[in-house]
């Protein structure tokens, strides 16, 4: 019995896995910022382990669309349910917080908008608009849903000219029945491929340490090196909650830096592979 018990223990957190608890005077005018501007960031609402790091240095992933997403997938931290939110007025909020805080290179992502007829593509490509308008130096990088594979709200995206067009394949293809099991790993190949055949950089990431093979995870990077992905992510898979899927291993330094080489020799023309990197982490450097 004591033997069960021991292999049921959540496993311990390495060293290389701690993070900072948020403060400091920048970080806290941030905050207050963006509560007073009724923003979302992705950086809270998917409790990223680099949030006093990025904010401290002027930097944030701005979340559109609302902080309730309508699909539900195992990893994620980010609410579930019905959204009641859709504000004309969020792309010009988004463009002054980013003048505000002095961004350089912009994030912009959203929760899934199933129910919506374009999924919030039209909304991605007015804050584009927005942000070009109030800080035409800024870059703008937008990290977007699947949009169901509808190429119609893509297009609505790419229209707009995001400076980086990123789309995070998440997992390995033998997982997403239960890492997303609402998405489609072809179909967001094909976002990916789509945005790439019009001239974009375009920009991925994989979460590690949720149930895949290292020889798993190379097969999906040959997968993209097919499409000319330029920039890849790779962090470990850290559990939001008790209630969301467990870490399968905490992956070593090492073996992230092994990815990171391979991916090199592949052809990718920037790779992000750590234990704390995320899609937005170092963003503006990527480019």
């Amino acid at each position: 019995m004591r033997l069960d018990l021991e292999e049921n223990k959540p496993l311990r957190r390495p060293e290389w896995l701690k993070a900072k608890i948020p403060s400091g005077e920048t970080y806290a005018h941030l905050k207050r910022l963006i509560d007073g501007k009724n923003l979302h960031t992705v950086c809270e609402e998917a409790r990223c382990p680099n949030l006093g790091e990025c904010w401290n240095h002027g930097t944030a992933t701005f979340m559109i669309l609302g902080d309730v997403c309508t699909r539900s997938c195992g990893f994620c931290a980010v609410k579930t349910g019905k959204p009641t939110e859709l504000n004309a007025q969020e792309p010009f909020r988004v463009a002054e917080a980013v003048k505000t805080m002095g961004v350089r290179h912009a994030v912009i992502t959203s929760v899934n908008r199933d129910e919506l007829f374009d999924g919030g593509a039209q909304i991605f490509a007015e804050t584009i608009k927005q942000i070009r308008a109030i800080t035409p130096d800024t870059k703008v990088e937008v990290l977007i849903p699947d949009f169901k594979g509808d190429e119609f709200a893509l297009v609505i995206v790419l229209d707009a000219f995001p400076d980086i067009l990123n789309h995070n394949v998440e997992t390995v293809p033998r997982l997403y029945l239960t890492v997303r099991p609402q998405a489609n790993y072809e179909r967001s190949i094909e976002v990916l491929n789509r945005a790439k055949k019009r001239g974009f950089i375009i920009k991925t990431g994989l979460m590690v340490g949720i149930g895949e093979t290292t020889d798993e995870v190379i097969e999906v990077m040959k997968d993209l090196r097919k499409i000319n992905c330029d920039i890849l992510t790779l962090g470990q898979y850290l559990q939001p909650t008790k209630e969301h899927l467990a870490i399968d291993r905490f992956v070593h330094p090492d073996e992230f830096k092994m990815l990171k080489e391979s991916g090199l020799q592949m052809g990718f023309r920037h790779v992000e592979s750590g234990p704390l990197v995320r899609s937005s982490y170092h963003a503006e450097g990527q480019v």
